[in-house]
């Protein structure tokens, strides 16, 4: 490892919380080039829901690679592109009647926050956007600039303007309805708070420590976007694409965004992809106002299109709310053996973790899992949350195995033997 700790920037960050070199992968399983196997509950932060090197998505991509498909396109008509969009109005849009204009903004998330903040102030001539304690939306200006983690924030080496945070659901305690206080902003001449252009709203705040909008807090926060004239922005970019269940983690609640942000395990192999989805009468671009070099990744709209074959039915669906309720049945019973360090779960779907008081505590855990071939990281805003992201189409048997070592490590740490659902 000597190499990355000559020449790579300080700045890295997982390779130091699981300290060896990884060389190859398929499904939840990553290989050191020690030959070391590991139980991947990470999944690439979420890039890959369906796991490492699904075969059905590497053998579309080889096919399309070996026959000189297009790689570069920027934003000029492909095949690649064509099929992707086709399918993706096929089998995603049209079947939950939802009319939105596509459009590639670049290929990551914060690509698709940016193009998002961008496009509702031009559609409202307003600058303003509200955004909520402990959101996450990405590391360039725009993004951090309605993201809470102040470390994160601090990086920018400028002041973060035009972002107003507000309480999410539940951070003011159980007996203050968040929605009420934002709409008291909203309706009081002296708070100070302009009308914004948009509110930008994560339905689960996978970085900022899992903590869950109910859906009846996202429609009310729907409604009072409606009333008054102020865009709703979703970002799901790491709930969405299946993670919790829905193709849209939005979807249970009902919701229909007049944007909404996708990115992550969009292409289904780790590829940059990034979508920002926006009603029709929201398209008011002028040509190449919003572009960027490599918003025509035709390797990402291959294995992405392959990807939705997975959702031209309910089966995936399914079997996510039924593995996301053996992972809420472990963590519920470690939740209630370490309640004494505060500790509870946290999250929906697939997306689930366990919190403690103390971040410390969830660092170690995260350390114990790693000595025991288990992939696990942390979130919130210290790190106090042990973050649990297996990919979507998980065997039971794997789900069971790295389950079991995340209760081994927790009672390494803790000093008790492990609990068993």
């Amino acid at each position: 490892m000597e190499v990355f700790e000559q020449i790579e920037s300080e700045v890295r960050g997982y390779c130091r919380t699981w300290p060896t070199v990884f060389e190859t992968a398929r499904g939840c399983r990553i290989v050191d080039e020690h030959g070391r196997r590991y139980l991947d509950f990470f999944s690439g932060a979420g890039a890959l829901n369906y796991g490492h090197n699904h075969p059905a998505l590497k053998r579309a991509l080889l096919e399309y690679l070996v026959r000189d498909g297009v790689v570069h396109a920027l934003d000029m008509y492909t095949t690649a592109k064509r099929a992707f969009l086709d399918r993706f109005r096929e089998t995603i849009l049209g079947p939950r009647g939802l009319d939105y204009k596509v459009q590639f903004p670049g290929p990551t998330g914060t690509n698709a926050v940016e193009a998002a903040l961008k496009l509702a102030r031009k559609v409202t001539g307003r600058e303003g956007i509200v955004s909520f304690t402990n959101a996450f939306h990405g590391m360039t200006l725009g993004s951090l600039s309605v993201t809470g983690n102040s470390m994160k924030r601090g990086g920018a080496g400028i002041p973060l303007v035009h972002g107003t945070s507000m309480p999410f659901d539940g951070y003011l305690g159980d007996d203050v309805d968040t929605i009420e206080y934002l709409e008291s902003f909203l309706d009081d001449s002296g708070s100070g708070l302009d009308l914004p252009a948009a509110v930008i709203v994560e339905t689960v705040q996978a970085e900022g420590g899992l903590n869950t909008a109910s859906f009846e807090w996202l429609g009310r926060l729907a409604n009072l976007c409606e009333r008054n004239d102020i865009l709703l922005i979703v970002d799901d970019i790491q709930a969405g694409c299946g993670r919790t269940g829905p193709f849209f983690s939005f979807e249970p609640a009902g919701l229909r965004p007049d944007i909404v942000c996708l990115s992550k395990s969009l292409s289904g192999y780790g590829l940059p992809m990034a979508l920002t989805l926006l009603k029709p009468e929201l398209d008011v671009w002028e040509p190449g106002e919003h572009n960027g070099t490599f918003r025509g990744n035709n390797p990402a709209f291959v294995t992405a299109t392959e990807a939705l074959r997975f959702w031209e039915d309910e089966t995936l669906s399914r079997q996510v709310a039924e593995k996301a309720a053996v992972v809420t049945d472990a963590l519920d019973v470690l939740a209630l053996e370490h309640a004494h360090l505060g500790a509870e779960t946290r999250g929906r779907g697939l997306l689930q973790g366990l919190r403690f008081e103390s971040p410390e505590l969830a660092a170690a855990i995260s350390e114990a899992a790693f000595e025991r071939g288990l992939l696990i990281e942390t979130s919130g805003a210290d790190g106090e949350v042990v973050k649990l992201l297996p990919p979507i189409v998980i065997e039971p048997d794997d789900l069971a195995e790295g389950l079991a070592l995340l209760s081994e490590s927790v009672a390494a740490v803790l000093g008790r033997e492990p609990v068993v659902a």
